[in-house]
């Protein structure tokens, strides 16, 4: 088991890597003056620091030879940041903006935690 002074430690030196900023919006219920439910989107976190991350697997569908090469998009950030299921996230690395969707559960660790990507579509 780590200590504290040496989790935080891991933790600052994981976050030297952040190169990157990250908007989290979420659609978020209210009520309209007629009495219906309307949705609207809320940027809930602003300017966080990330990293964004490519990798490739390779996979092969049943029954079938040859293997594909299937990209994962992946976005490191601190454990504390609360990521919804189903919200948007607007990553800013490297002079290029791309636009995600959280695809699971974040796995959170004591020093950050990571998050599947897949490309935005449209709200659900």
């Amino acid at each position: 088991m780590l200590s504290k002074g040496q989790i935080l430690r891991a933790r600052k030196a994981m976050e030297r890597f952040y190169d990157g900023t990250c908007t989290i919006t979420e659609r978020q219920p209210y009520k309209r003056q007629n009495g219906s439910t309307g949705f609207r989107t809320v940027d809930v976190v602003t300017d966080q620091p990330c990293r964004l991350s490519y990798s490739s697997n390779f996979s092969a569908d049943k029954g079938e030879r040859a293997s594909g090469k299937e990209q994962v998009i992946r976005v490191f950030m601190a454990p504390e940041v609360e990521v919804s299921p189903g919200s948007r996230i607007t990553i800013t690395q490297n002079g290029r903006t791309g636009v995600y969707a959280q695809s699971g559960q974040p796995a959170v660790y004591a020093t950050h935690q990571e998050i599947i990507l897949k490309l935005w579509e449209d709200w659900a």
